[in-house]
């Protein structure tokens, strides 16, 4: 590392480039004896070999300034019923305080198939919003002006026509699509792994995938092209140095895909995006962030000799746990989701959700959504956690947990890569069965007593009350398939058909990029089943055998 002084006046120099685009929010930081805070802590030069923020390798955050200057933005997932429903939420949420929409599809969208299908019987607008044609997703986003408001959308397999349906309703509002700002999860691999709506195999998804990134490289300028996830690694019962691992060594697989296919690794690599889960060992999350951070700028700068800052940095959303929530004793939920989303925050994340304290049950009334957005606020506003940048660096304990968390991380890296990369330790199972076997030992922890759960295990009450909960109206069902049987005798057939012959031709030409293709199909209002099928039949289905 340079010297003290030398890093010092770089990170100075870059607070000072910060504050002319990002002003930071209040003239004086103080606590409330009126005892000034100051920017960072621990500058001196015994404590140097932290580094400093908005510096390789972003060990105590990837901005100079950090909350200082913005806050991280506020979003809720949230999507159930129809479009129309599930835009009354958005906008409510909207009208609260949050700063960015999340959008969870229902099963059926998430594996391409539209609500008429066999396959959806039941399922439409269950687990999320239901979505089959870019009129619904106009319906979805009504209102909701895309040149101001960022949009994270929680979708895998078929991102491709999601984003293109994205764009589409951007176009119909008049903004731009290089205007346009958020975040397609679009991370396949996790679903081979821990999650499974999949629906091709591995490398017609791979292509999919860094077709992507081409496309949005060229046109979507400002949008994250795929949010590489450790949540439902996390959620299939990973510990904490398994979720990062497994996800830095999938986010690996994606650069080496992308740069196989001819792009340079400095033109996609600053829109890659993270997304990782916040459980309950208050240290070793905030730890573990940190030293996610430190790893992938490590990889990036070093393995595949990336040039430019932006490429290092590792910028993530991140979700508190849903699978630590309880059933019983739902407000208990409340304290774990305050405690969680306060180690993701002290942990330098820039994007974060909160759980609702019912969804152990169902889906999130709107006094549980309003309670789990209100979380967040008073940890911005009141608690003082967003006045100094990393504010638990040089920790002795958080230090020696981060460098213990790299350490391991890294010997799981190295045995993927003895493997031949994320793609086929997949393929060979072994993620899987590291994920199977953790999640077994911590269930016999929590059988036996080793582990407390409070209210599940201990501290338990006799009677438990019920709170309301939110249910969908299984009319909704028969509603959203009435609303695609009308798009389908409205919209002009032959387009759709031409449309979709073009792109099956294309899907047979393994170098063309297809999401200009799919774009064309969703402008002229083809299903998502449609075009999903029409894949299908060219690049076949994904069992999981």
């Amino acid at each position: 590392m340079e010297k003290p002084a030398n890093e010092k006046a770089k990170w100075e120099a870059q607070v000072e480039k910060t504050l002319k685009r990002f002003p930071e929010r209040k003239e004086n930081f103080h606590t409330s004896s009126t005892i000034p805070v100051e920017r960072l802590y621990g500058t001196e030069e015994e404590n140097y070999e932290l580094g400093f923020p908005g510096e390789f390798p972003y060990l105590r955050g990837i901005q100079p300034t950090m909350y200082r200057s913005r806050l991280w933005t506020m979003r809720q997932y949230a999507g159930f019923g129809s479009a129309t429903e599930t835009n009354n939420r958005f906008r409510y949420l909207l009208d609260q305080g949050q700063t960015g929409l999340s959008v969870a599809f229902d099963l059926p969208t998430q594996i391409g198939y539209d609500s008429d299908d066999v396959m959806s019987e039941g399922e439409v607008g269950k687990v999320g919003v239901a979505i089959d044609t870019l009129a619904d997703m106009e319906r979805l986003l009504d209102e909701i002006p895309l040149d101001k408001v960022s949009t994270s959308m929680t979708i895998n397999a078929p991102a491709a026509v999601l984003l293109c349906m994205y764009i589409a309703v951007g176009e119909k509002q008049g903004v731009p699509s290089e205007k346009l700002t958020g975040t397609i999860q679009n991370d396949i691999l996790k679903e081979y792994i821990a999650r499974g709506t999949y629906i091709f195999p591995p490398k017609p998804s791979m292509r999919l995938i860094t077709n992507i990134f081409e496309y949005c490289q060229k046109n979507l300028p400002k949008f994250n092209t795929i949010s590489i996830s450790g949540y439902h690694i996390r959620e299939a019962g990973s510990n904490a140095v398994q979720e990062v691992a497994f996800t830095l060594a999938n986010g690996m697989a994606y650069v080496e895909a992308a740069m196989e296919s001819g792009l340079d690794v400095d033109s996609f690599a600053p829109r890659l995006a993270f997304f990782f889960n916040a459980h309950n060992n208050f240290f070793e999350e905030i730890a573990k962030f940190r030293a996610a951070r430190r790893i992938w700028a490590k990889i990036m700068k070093e393995r595949y000799n990336a040039k430019d800052p932006k490429s290092w940095k590792l910028r993530f959303h991140t979700q508190t746990g849903g699978s630590t929530l309880t059933a019983q004793q739902p407000d208990n939920n409340i304290v774990r989701v305050t405690m969680q989303a306060l180690a993701a925050v002290l942990g330098g994340t820039q994007s974060l959700h909160t759980n609702s304290r019912d969804e152990a049950l169902a889906l999130p009334t709107e006094d549980s959504a309003r309670i789990a957005l209100r979380t967040q606020q008073i940890i911005a506003h009141e608690s003082g956690v967003a006045d100094t940048v990393d504010p638990l660096g040089g920790s002795y304990y958080v230090e020696a947990l981060t460098d213990e968390i790299e350490e391991q991380v890294m010997k799981y890296i190295e045995r993927i890569q003895e493997y031949g990369g994320a793609v086929q330790a997949i393929e060979e199972g072994y993620m899987q069965r590291e994920i199977h076997q953790n999640a077994y030992e911590t269930q016999k922890r929590i059988e036996n007593g080793e582990e407390i759960i409070v209210g599940l295990n201990k501290f338990k009450l006799e009677e438990e009350l019920n709170p309301e909960l939110l249910k969908v109206d299984e009319a909704l069902g028969k509603e959203q398939i009435e609303n695609l049987e009308q798009v389908r005798s409205e919209r002009n057939q032959s387009e759709v058909n031409r449309h979709l012959q073009e792109l099956r031709n294309q899907a047979k030409d393994p170098n063309a990029n297809l999401i200009p293709y799919i774009l064309e199909a969703v402008r002229n209002y083809a299903s998502i089943g449609e075009i999903c099928n029409v894949l299908r039949k060219e690049f076949g289905e994904y069992t999981g055998s």
